[in-house]
């Protein structure tokens, strides 16, 4: 294992810690429980790899992501199979991960899935003595519970651990025209020391997975309280469609209208922040400022009802109208969505 592999300290009727030169627990009722969280944590640390991306030259998504990503995937399958966030994976020209032995190995990339977010890799050679871990449920996570974020290592850290909390399961509509029904907010957030947040894996007290990292936030909770934090794509979402993703590259749900908008909800009004060059909206002349008022004739007040309705369409590409305000006037455009995952440069290996 690398040095530093976890140190850590839980606020439980117990305490324990996990060091450098190996397990303590604390000499109180319990102890040999807190002993089997630490080997239960131990072994699905064991898992976690780094995971590195460069995108091809001109990819879309360089704009927002840059062309070299760094971030953390995690072993799931027998056959060296890596869960990671999708968004790493974007356009990619080559993909390598980091072991905890500070192996630079090739990868290749299996899925992408766009509804979801999360990504498959695969790594070229074998990942000799790495024990896939077992997937847990957000259905037996209660606010408050102490949970473990990893990261893998990169070229700038060697990776780490942070001792992390549940504070709120509640949906999430991200401006990128994404949507989660049930996301895992946690706080405090994956340490900035620990590596990037991106495609941590987050584990509960018996080592299994329950979530894979996907962003940074200030409202962890939802209350409109500052208290930074990270959103969790929940693991229980892979289970449907993990072996459809395995053999198409991604799911069903994915082949989805997309218009190239980056909006905002606030105070009952979706308003656009930015239009994609390029994109359908931009086509159609759609403009930053503008509001969205209704979709082909619907209401729509916020992100997660501007989204589904578009969504909710026979095809990707059919048509759609959108009733939008513009300072005083109110106007309807035409546009002509794209399937996103058609839009994308895929990675060599989908």
């Amino acid at each position: 294992m690398r040095p530093c592999i976890l140190k850590l300290i839980f606020a439980l009727p117990l305490t324990f810690s996990l060091t450098v030169t190996g397990l303590h627990a604390a000499t109180s009722p319990g102890a040999g429980s807190a002993q089997s969280i630490m080997d239960a944590m131990t072994k699905a640390n064991a898992a976690v790899v780094g995971v590195k991306v460069r995108a091809v030259e001109g990819a879309r998504s360089a704009r927002s992501l840059g062309l070299n990503r760094n971030g953390s995937g995690v072993v799931i399958g027998s056959d060296g199979l890596i869960l990671t966030i999708g968004y790493l994976m974007l356009e990619a020209q080559q993909i390598e991960i980091i072991t905890q032995e500070g192996k630079t190995l090739p990868a290749v990339a299996v899925a992408y899935d766009l509804a979801t977010g999360f990504g498959l890799i695969k790594p070229l050679l074998p990942l000799r003595g790495v024990a896939p871990v077992a997937l847990g449920s957000q259905q037996d996570l209660k606010p408050g519970e102490p949970l473990m974020a990893a990261t893998g290592a990169s070229d700038r850290d060697e990776g780490g651990v942070s001792m992390t909390q549940l504070v709120s399961q509640r949906a999430f509509s991200g401006t990128w025209e994404y949507h989660l029904d049930n996301a895992l907010f946690t706080s405090p957030p994956v340490s900035s020391g620990s590596g990037n947040h991106s495609g941590a894996p987050l584990f509960n007290r018996k080592g299994e997975l329950m979530g894979i990292g996907s962003l940074f936030v200030m409202d962890a909770t939802g209350e409109n309280k500052r208290n930074p934090g990270n959103m969790f794509v929940p693991i229980d979402l892979l289970k449907p469609i993990l072996a459809e993703m395995r053999q198409q590259g991604s799911s069903k749900q994915s082949n989805r209208a997309w218009l190239g908008v980056t909006s905002s909800d606030q105070g009952g009004r979706v308003q656009v922040v930015r239009v994609s060059e390029g994109s359908p909206a931009d086509d159609a002349g759609l403009k930053p400022g503008s509001v969205v008022q209704a979709i082909d004739g619907l209401e729509v007040t916020t992100l997660e009802a501007f989204y589904k309705k578009l969504w909710a369409r026979d095809t990707p590409e059919q048509p759609v109208k959108l009733t939008i305000r513009e300072g005083n006037e109110v106007k309807t455009i035409d546009i002509t969505p794209q399937n996103r995952m058609l839009s994308l440069k895929k990675p060599a290996g989908i």
